[in-house]
């Protein structure tokens, strides 16, 4: 069993990892589809709560004899198969679907919108859903990040439009029904499961060839133009010269960046309130795919201009003693280079930027690469690396960054400062008014941000 028809009538489906944020999504969308949805989790958590307040039952624990009589079970990739609750299902008969099976599942439903590429996912599929609501189409979406203006990262709308974040990690973004997507970029990522660069292209080779309609592609990088190079049904925007749908006159101030999108039917102006040209770039793959199906430029132009943004990317988190917080997801070289990038553009003070290192396989495969992607900073902080589940590997550490860095950006300040102690501990003392301090990483560093702001804040006011 690789699906599950949800097209009739209601069905009761248990989700087991249900407090993670993608399988929450998922639940949130089935429950939104009028079907009945219960699940578990190892704790109770933000996610839960959420889901409790949308009547979406979940317990704490394993409840193996909750599971008898569901259509189905869908359980997350971090849930083994010795979990109770699969245990059960196997033993009645039921069918056990990967997150994947049953986002799948999901797609056939309706036409799907898929928005893969090795960063920057996240950010156009919330644009994307952003400008369709805009235009009045009520989309449906999941999306790996809390919408701010949305209210969450997932819905069942009434609209015809199904919006996905198709992620590459383990390549089952291939398996998603979908009739239109977009490739924001390619680079080298999660080779520990592909185990080459060549193998990784293949999956998004596969990606472009089984999307039923056109595939949007970045023409300003390199990776993803070979995609256009090398498959029909293939349009693409950005910067660069040949573009369809050029950029032009881009302009960036404190605020946003404002723009001209150029194809041979005609010229729109463009404007988001965020920094950063990569983020013109994500907004500017959203008008491109929200064009494709219906919408017109002036209302998807209109619907940009109101987005406020999603959770972890280039988020503001507050100031202490003339210091401003600035927190985003950015844990690749690109959008590390991205996000210093566009805090440049915001501050002309002393740019200090917090680094944690996001796996030991993508450490090993990339830390040598990091240095120059903090060119415009004055001070680099590098952490140690957050492991993510993986066992430590002899010789991978956060310095490795850090050397990469100190040999790149020779006019910054660089230190090694490996665990939450020490940053909380030190990082405040280094901290002066006026600086930008952003911190960037896909692990735990976010969580230390407000202890470091408290930290700015009680020393300034002694």
């Amino acid at each position: 069993m690789t699906g599950l028809d949800l097209s009739g009538r209601s069905v009761r489906i248990h989700v087991v990892g249900i407090g993670g944020a993608g399988m929450g999504a998922i639940a949130r969308v089935l429950a939104g589809m009028g079907h009945s949805v219960q699940g578990s989790d190892r704790v109770a958590n933000e996610m839960t709560r959420s889901l409790a307040a949308d009547g979406i039952v979940s317990w704490v624990g394993h409840r193996p004899d909750e599971v008898s009589g569901v259509a189905a079970l869908a359980a997350s990739t971090a849930v083994g198969p010795d979990d109770p609750e699969i245990r059960a299902a196997r033993e009645l008969g039921i069918p056990v679907l990967s997150r994947a099976e049953i986002l799948a599942s999901i797609c056939a439903v309706r036409p799907c919108l898929a928005v893969a590429g090795t960063h920057g996912k996240t950010s156009t599929a919330s644009l994307l859903a952003v400008t369709l609501e805009g235009a009045g189409r009520d989309p449906s979406y999941v999306i790996g990040g809390r919408v701010h203006q949305l209210g969450s990262g997932a819905r069942w709308g009434t609209g015809p439009d199904f919006v996905v974040e198709a992620d590459e990690s383990d390549g089952t973004f291939c398996r998603l029904p979908r009739s239109l997507a977009v490739v924001t970029n390619l680079e080298p990522d999660h080779l520990e499961h592909h185990g080459s660069w060549e193998a990784l292209v293949e999956r998004f080779d596969e990606f472009v060839d089984g999307t039923t309609g056109v595939t949007i592609v970045c023409l300003d990088d390199p990776g993803s133009a070979d995609l256009l190079r090398r498959h029909d049904r293939v349009i693409s925007y950005g910067t660069s010269e040949g573009a369809d749908h050029r950029m032009v006159d881009v302009a960036a101030d404190a605020h946003g960046v404002s723009w001209w999108v150029r194809s041979a039917e005609a010229a729109t102006g463009l404007r988001i309130e965020l920094p950063g040209l990569h983020n013109a770039r994500n907004a500017t793959a959203a008008f491109v795919a929200a064009t494709a199906v219906g919408v017109t430029p002036a209302d998807a132009a209109g619907a940009l201009r109101t987005y406020q943004g999603v959770a972890r990317r280039f988020e503001p988190r507050g100031e202490a003693g003339g210091v401003r917080f600035i927190d985003d997801y950015a844990h690749l070289p690109g959008e590390v280079a991205a996000a210093v990038c566009a805090a440049r553009t915001v501050t002309d003070r002393r740019l200090v930027v917090v680094f944690q290192p996001h796996r030991y396989s993508r450490t090993e495969w990339l830390g040598e690469t990091f240095g120059p992607a903090f060119a415009g900073s004055d001070v680099v902080v590098v952490t140690d690396v957050y492991a993510s589940g993986e066992a430590p590997r002899p010789g991978i550490s956060g310095r490795m960054v850090m050397t990469s860095a100190v040999d790149a950006v020779p006019d910054a300040r660089v230190l090694y400062l490996p665990t939450r102690h020490d940053v909380v501990g030190h990082l405040p003392s280094l901290l002066r008014p006026g600086d930008l301090c952003l911190t960037l990483g896909a692990g735990d560093l976010t969580s230390w941000v407000d202890e470091i702001r408290d930290a700015v804040a009680e020393r300034a006011a002694t």
